[in-house]
């Protein structure tokens, strides 16, 4: 088994990930201003300048991956002899799929700047389920598995991208390549995609800074519990990510057509909505998380439980951030933000070492994080209120303060029922079941004022009704 090759293909790509992550936020950003102008938009021009960007970008990782990452492969990596050839197959045709990846980003931003999620949602389930009948098929070739993996994966990937290309094409008549390059789109594009940049590479070199200086002063052992702390993280996160995806464009779009107060309403319910979905969904893993953890692993690592808790907390902050991040976005004045925003999120690094060297324990620097991510989220407001005049006392009043009040509260009752009832299967269902009620109840009539209660009335009405009339 080819053990050390997935781990470089994916230290390679991820180092391009980054680019093509700020091309993805930029391609929706301006797509959805475009769009958000209405006929005095030129959707097409972004959308075609957005092709040749996407496709020369394709061309420079194909040059680097073709000298660079060969090169490396055939030269540093250590293989059984007779393996070379399947290794080199892999690469390549993971180059190939990374490549249709980038060149699928303006298509995929249209879907989502239109805001058509029913296509996105079957296009998605689409790739997981053929994606999926590849595990069964290699299980069944006669021929090099890792090989026929790799050629499988890619085929996936250009039915795909036909697929995107056909649908936008023939769904939107602004979505179709001109030929034409717009210098002065290119260069807002890039000057966004750059401060951009800028942002993605402090978190990551935060992300990996505090990882480096945990395994200094406690070895492996703790990676690998940061590690999984993650894990369960991003299986939680993908729900409330998908929501706010459907959220941006139209943030976006309202600041493009000037309604500014209709863009803060929505940011504040987006925010509000994402912070108790999350909630909802994690207050049980908080609260019972030494029993999810040693039912998912045989031996649970020291310290993974306090991690798993002390990430969930700051992934709620997080949330209420994302809408602000947009808001941002939308205004395209971005340049000081990141300055302000990665300086600020760069201390984390120099502060967790500092924390440790005077001998704290390793979930300090997950407390430090939390702080400095705090510190984080109100700068992100000043900047806002610099930049589009956006009501920081306000929101600090009515999505802050309430969404931390209906934590505090939330937790009292799977807290008692925790530690009251004994058998253990019991009390997790009696955990899950108080946490889902006292947050979508607390939530209710805690995070929302009346006209909210009688709107989200009216939904929940309209719903059942339909519903029932289908019937």
């Amino acid at each position: 088994k080819l053990l050390r090759l997935p781990t470089f293909i994916k230290t390679f790509l991820s180092r391009t990930q980054v680019i093509s992550g700020a091309m993805t936020s930029a391609t929706q950003r301006f797509l959805s201003f475009e769009i958000g102008k209405g006929k005095e938009g030129n959707v097409k021009g972004i959308f075609s300048t957005m092709i040749y960007i996407h496709l020369f970008l394709a061309l420079l990782v194909l040059i680097v991956g073709e000298i660079v990452g060969v090169w490396f492969l055939n030269t540093h990596m250590n293989f059984p002899a007779d393996r070379y050839g399947a290794a080199n197959w892999v690469f390549q045709l993971s180059l190939l799929v990374f490549i249709l990846n980038v060149i699928n980003v303006p298509y995929n931003g249209a879907l989502i700047a239109y805001e058509k999620m029913s296509a996105f949602a079957y296009f998605s389930i689409f790739d997981a389920v053929f994606k999926l009948a590849i595990c069964y098929v290699i299980t069944l070739t006669p021929f090099d598995k890792l090989v026929v993996y790799a050629v499988l994966m890619a085929f996936i990937q250009i039915l795909l991208l036909v697929m995107y290309f056909v649908y936008c094409r023939f769904k939107f008549t602004e979505c179709r390549f001109t030929g034409k390059f717009n210098k002065e789109y290119g260069r807002n594009v890039g000057s966004f995609v750059g401060w951009n940049l800028i942002g993605s590479l402090a978190g990551i070199a935060k992300e990996q800074g505090v990882n480096v200086v945990l395994n200094m002063f406690f070895g492996p052992a703790v990676n690998a519990a940061r590690g999984v702390a993650y894990q369960v993280l991003s299986k939680l996160n993908g729900f409330v990510s998908n929501f706010q995806m459907a959220l941006n464009p139209q943030i976006i779009k309202n600041y493009a057509s000037g309604e500014k107060e209709k863009m803060f309403k929505l940011v504040f319910r987006g925010a509000k909505l994402s912070y108790l979905l999350l909630l909802t969904l994690s207050l049980p893993v908080v609260v019972e998380a030494p029993l999810i953890l040693s039912v998912w692993l045989k031996e649970v690592p020291d310290y993974t439980v306090v991690f798993l808790q002390i990430v969930i907390f700051t992934a709620l902050l997080n949330t209420l951030s994302n809408p602000l991040i947009i808001s941002m976005h939308a205004s395209g004045k971005v340049r000081d933000y990141q300055i302000v925003v990665g300086g600020l999120s760069l201390l984390t690094l120099p502060i967790v070492y500092v924390v440790l060297k005077i001998g704290a324990e390793p979930y300090w620097a997950m407390i430090v994080a939390f702080i400095v991510e705090l510190a984080c989220h109100f700068a992100r407001l000043y900047m806002l209120v610099r930049s589009i005049q956006f009501p920081m006392v306000r929101f600090l009043k009515d999505v802050t303060l309430r969404v931390y009040l209906i934590t505090a509260l939330s937790v009292l009752l799977p807290l008692i029922a925790y530690n009251l009832i004994d058998i253990v299967i019991l009390r997790f269902l009696t955990v899950c079941i108080l946490s889902v009620i006292s947050t979508l109840g607390l939530g209710y009539y805690i995070g929302f004022n009346k006209a909210d209660r009688m709107t989200i009335r009216t939904k929940v009405v309209n719903i059942v009704k339909n519903k029932i009339l289908k019937r």
